[in-house]
């Protein structure tokens, strides 16, 4: 297997690497997944690309994105991000896989609306097996967004191209977005014990001393234990009860300081480090954005 990560930074490079036809667009291109035929020789090769990809497929590709493998029958939604890593973990034939995939380098969106906000999309940084799951009438509304964009790049490209191809890639990610709300909420007992979980490992890592030695604790922190992606967890903590991770940790900070003000002799300074700040000031800002009061006001208060 060959350990070296190959980078494909265009679209031109993407279809020249894979033997496509010359893209018809330079900063976009649409794959029909039935026609890729992946021989051996790709299998265990490892690629970043500099380019965003939204693929839908229906089923198992032999695809493996970051540390997990895209394992599915059914079909579904899978996004990507500039610089992750992939690789090939088996052959694909002619036909074999049906679906299509969507690669679009920034630079598409840069000047846009789009460029702007891409970032706020958090499941381009999901996990594979975290992907979208459709019903077939949203994946047919997709795929409708799709082909839409696709008659665009296969026309004669104008002033008003750009345009109506960022609109049209907007438009599919704020439904892709639709369409996760709706699979947090289908999956609310899930995400529940995911709740619980959290609140757990937080409890734990408190009672370790962890916070002194090593500071409160960060998303990935709680996303590896829980076999999640830090923003896939973060979304869900959000849908599911109204605060974000760093919310409910800033939330947990602040109720184990009242306790620890009103039960301790020790200087706020010294619970600062406790609680795992470096600098007792953005301690006593901290709590006072959240109480109204600074630490020595709350404990002369009780």
């Amino acid at each position: 297997m060959n350990s070296e990560i190959q980078n494909i930074p265009s679209i031109s490079k993407l279809h020249e690497i894979f033997n496509f036809e010359k893209p018809t667009h330079p900063l976009i291109s649409i794959i029909d997944v039935s026609k890729w035929e992946i021989p051996a020789k790709y299998v265990g090769v490892k690629y970043t690309t500099g380019l965003y990809s939204i693929a839908l497929k229906d089923k198992s590709c032999g695809l493996q994105y970051g540390r997990n493998t895209y394992d599915f029958n059914e079909g579904v939604l899978i996004f990507t991000a500039p610089g992750q890593v992939s690789s090939v973990m088996k052959p694909q034939a002619l036909n074999e896989i049906q679906g299509w995939m969507l690669f679009f380098h920034p630079d598409l969106i840069r000047n846009m609306p789009l460029g702007s906000t891409i970032e706020d999309y958090n499941f381009f940084s999901y996990d594979v097996h975290e992907a979208l799951h459709l019903s077939d009438t949203e994946q047919k509304t997709i795929t409708d967004c799709v082909g839409l964009i696709q008659q665009e790049i296969s026309a004669r490209i104008d002033n008003h191209s750009q345009t109506v191809i960022s609109s049209s890639l907007e438009l599919l990610l704020n439904l892709a977005r639709r369409y996760y709300e709706r699979q947090f909420n289908t999956r609310s007992a899930r995400n529940s014990d995911v709740v619980s979980q959290f609140h757990t490992y937080l409890g734990d890592y408190y009672k370790s001393g962890s916070f002194g030695e090593l500071g409160p604790p960060g998303i990935e922190y709680f996303a590896d234990r829980v076999h999640l992606s830090g923003n896939y967890l973060s979304d869900l903590l959000k849908k599911e009860t109204g605060y974000s991770a760093k919310d409910h940790i800033n939330n947990f900070i602040i109720d184990k300081a009242k306790t620890l003000l009103l039960a301790e002799s020790n200087s706020v300074s010294e619970i600062a480090y406790k609680l795992g700040f470096n600098y007792p000031h953005y301690f006593s800002r901290l709590f006072k954005s959240k109480t109204g009061m600074t630490p020595q006001e709350y404990r002369d208060a009780n």
